[in-house]
């Protein structure tokens, strides 16, 4: 997160876009790792609710977050038109997946076309929020707590910006790599435990390798990057949709979406949900809650923690 934060300023990208597109893809690539392996090994579920339990999971760390940040509500002080955007590009990403796994399936080459749906729609959304960033068509209020995400170009040599970037990649590497050993971990706990393969990738894989997004998130936070953290959490979440694109890619036997079953739909409504609060949260901007966070922190983790209970209890 230090690095994203120095590079937004080397670069002239704001925060919530450098947090959107390279600490959030980053941070997912765990995420993605797991997802594609599990799903060429033929674990369709628990690819799916590895994919699909990690923008929960991301969701609820974003909460934690604002628990870190003690001065106030974190949706009070980081207001962005970006974040707010991409919260409903994530929203209609998980509606395009939702409706991948209700409709008929049609697949080409052992691909339903919703995978390639997502991906021009998450590149579309892209484009859509950027515009939106330069030429904005209305603004959140600003109060004197508000940390706004100012563009503070820092001219820097292009030996200095390699000596960025390149630990930057080298550290999305150990942890993109970390996301193969987890998969394989995952695979074998579902064999030797029992345990259904969606309630494995829905809590364990989809916490564990959401844990780069927690640490970035917070330390993002203690930095006073808050437009990071926000950005780095939802727009890892847009990107996390992808996930079922690649496992889509990967899946050998037909179309991922007609092998899974009941459990990925549960995943998906949960986090439109939880998303749907946070968005509530970001437009009200509730300066003081429960000590100092927000309703929708206080309902995100609720709802999460009784989502898993009943889930866990299911079997």
């Amino acid at each position: 997160s230090s690095l994203a934060d120095s590079l937004a300023d080397a670069t002239g990208l704001v925060e919530v876009m450098m947090g959107a597109l390279f600490l959030g893809g980053c941070t997912s690539l765990p995420g993605i790792t797991t997802s594609v392996t599990t799903a060429y090994q033929g674990y369709a579920e628990l690819a799916i609710s590895n994919a699909i339990g990690g923008i929960a999971a991301q969701t609820v760390f974003l909460a934690v977050a604002d628990m870190a940040y003690r001065k106030i509500n974190l949706e009070y002080a980081a207001a962005s038109i970006a974040n707010l955007m991409h919260g409903a590009l994530l929203i209609s990403l998980l509606a395009i997946s939702l409706l991948a796994f209700t409709v008929p399936q049609i697949r080409f080459f052992h691909i339903h076309p919703a995978s390639v749906l997502l991906i021009v729609a998450y590149i579309f959304g892209l484009r859509l929020i950027s515009s939106t960033r330069t030429e904005p068509m209305w603004k959140p209020h600003y109060t004197k707590e508000t940390r706004v995400d100012e563009v503070k170009v820092i001219r820097v040599s292009t030996l200095g910006l390699a000596m960025l970037w390149l630990p930057f990649v080298l550290l999305a590497a150990v942890v993109g790599f970390a996301g193969f050993l987890v998969a394989q971990s995952a695979i074998a706990i579902t064999g030797k435990t029992g345990l259904s393969e969606s309630l494995v990738g829905g809590i364990f894989t989809a916490i564990t390798t959401s844990l780069p997004e927690l640490v970035t998130s917070i330390a993002a936070v203690r930095q006073g990057a808050l437009t990071l953290a926000v950005g780095g959490i939802i727009g890892g979440n847009c990107f996390d949709v992808l996930f079922l694109a690649f496992a889509d890619f990967a899946y050998r036997d037909g179309s991922i979406y007609a092998a899974a079953g009941a459990e990925p739909l549960f995943m998906i409504a949960l986090s439109l949900l939880l998303t749907g609060i946070l968005l509530l949260g970001l437009l009200r901007r509730e300066k003081h809650g429960i000590g100092n966070i927000g309703f929708e922190s206080f309902l995100i983790l609720s709802i999460y923690v009784a989502a898993f209970v009943l889930l866990f209890l299911r079997g």
